[in-house]
C-alpha cells in the first residue's frame, strides 16, 4: 500500500467513535456556531482590560476565550497548567496589530471539561485542534496564525497538520513533539518530566493524590518561574481554573490522551510534514536543549523552520514577555 494511502487509513480509523465531533479539516460554517457573552465578573476577565470575553459552543465542547484588535487574525492557546491569561503580557501588545483570540483549551478553565470518550479521544490533540478551528472558523477567519505553548504547542502542531489550508505561520514554544519524547525517553527525561507519567496514570489515582494538595502541586509547577515574577493575581486565577469540577481530570486526560490515542495519529502521519512556516523559541534552563537538538527535531517535522533559545526557563510569556513579542512580531509581519 502507498504511503499515503496508509496514512490516510490510519487517519480514517483512528477517527472512528468521534461521534459529534466533525472530521478533521472539516469546520462549521459561521452561521451555526453560537457566541454567548461570558461572565464578565469572573476574575480573568481582569486580565485583558478591552477585550470581549465570550463562549462559543463547538461540535465537542464550549471554548471560553477573550478577543481584542484588528488586522490578522492570531490565536494563542496555552500550556499545563494554565490557561488563556498566560498571554495577558503578550496578547494586548500584538493587538494593536492583529485581531488576538486567546482560548482556554477543552478540559482547562472556563471552557468546557467533555467525557472522556473511547481511549481519551475526547482529549486528543485532534480534538482540541478542531475546537479552536471551529471557534476562529464561527469568527469569519478561514486563515489565521497559530502561536502554542507547551499543550497548547501540541494542539497546534496537530492542527498544522490536519488543518493545513487554515494555519498560515505557527509559533511553538517550548516543546519536542509528542511522539520523538515518548519514542525517546531517559531517565534524565522521565526524572525532569515525571507528572508525564502520574497524570496518565489510571482514574483516580492522579486527581486524588492532586486535588488533595492542588495549590501544593500548583505551586510545584510554578517553581521554575523566577520569583517576583509570577504575581499574587495571577496564582489565584491559576488556582481557581485548576480547582474548578473537572479541571483535574481534564488536564489528566490531555496527558493520557497524549500516552494513547495521540500517539497513533502522530504516527499516521510521520512522512507528512507542516507546511506553513515554523518559529520554534525554547528556554535555555528547561529540560529540552540538554537532551535534543532543538531545532533539527523540529526539522524532521516541519519544512520551514526557525528558532532560538530564550534565556528563559519553560514559561517564556511569563518570564520574558517583552522578548517573546519582538520575536513573534518579527515572524508574525
Amino acid at each position: 500500500m502507498p504511503d499515503n494511502a496508509r496514512r490516510d487509513l490510519l487517519k480514517k480509523a483512528a477517527t472512528l467513535g468521534i461521534g459529534a465531533m466533525a472530521s478533521a479539516g472539516a469546520v462549521l460554517p459561521r452561521a451555526a456556531l453560537a457566541f454567548s457573552q461570558a461572565d464578565q465578573k469572573l476574575p480573568a476577565s481582569e486580565f485583558f482590560p478591552g477585550f470581549k470575553r465570550l463562549t462559543a459552543k463547538t461540535s465537542g465542547a464550549t471554548i471560553n476565550f477573550v478577543t481584542a484588535g484588528s488586522g490578522p487574525p492570531l490565536l494563542h492557546l496555552h500550556g499545563y497548567p494554565q490557561t488563556h491569561i498566560e498571554w495577558r503580557d503578550v496578547a494586548p501588545q500584538l493587538a494593536k496589530k492583529f485581531t488576538v483570540v486567546a482560548a482556554d483549551l477543552r478540559g482547562y478553565g472556563d471552557s468546557s471539561k467533555p467525557t472522556d470518550g473511547e481511549n481519551h479521544l475526547n482529549y486528543s490533540k485532534r480534538a482540541m485542534a478542531q475546537d479552536q478551528v471551529e471557534v476562529m472558523a464561527g469568527l469569519g477567519f478561514q486563515k489565521f496564525a497559530v502561536v502554542g505553548h507547551d499543550r497548547g504547542g501540541r494542539v497546534s502542531h496537530r492542527m498544522a497538520l490536519d488543518h493545513a489550508d487554515r494555519v498560515t505561520k505557527l509559533a511553538i514554544l517550548d516543546i519536542v513533539p509528542t511522539y520523538k519524547v515518548l519514542h525517546s525517553v531517559t531517565n534524565e527525561l522521565a526524572t525532569a518530566n515525571f507528572h508525564w507519567w502520574l497524570l496518565i496514570q489510571k482514574a483516580p489515582l492522579p486527581e486524588t493524590l492532586i486535588g488533595n494538595s492542588a495549590e501544593f502541586w500548583l505551586q510545584s509547577r510554578f517553581e521554575r518561574i523566577p520569583p517576583g515574577i509570577l504575581s499574587k493575581a495571577a496564582f489565584a486565577e491559576y488556582l481557581r481554573s485548576f480547582t474548578m469540577p473537572g479541571s483535574i481530570h481534564g488536564s489528566c486526560e490531555d496527558y493520557r490522551a497524549g500516552a494513547t490515542i495521540d500517539l497513533i495519529h502522530d504516527a499516521a502521519d510521520l512522512d507528512h510534514k507542516i507546511s506553513c512556516p515554523v518559529l520554534v523559541l525554547w528556554g535555555e534552563r528547561g529540560a529540552w536543549p540538554k537532551l535534543y537538538d532543538v531545532l533539527e527535531v523540529w526539522r524532521e517535522r516541519a519544512s520551514n523552520v526557525t528558532g532560538r533559545e530564550m534565556p528563559t526557563g519553560h514559561f517564556i510569556a511569563e518570564e520574558k514577555p517583552d522578548m517573546l513579542l519582538e520575536e513573534l512580531n518579527k515572524f508574525l509581519s
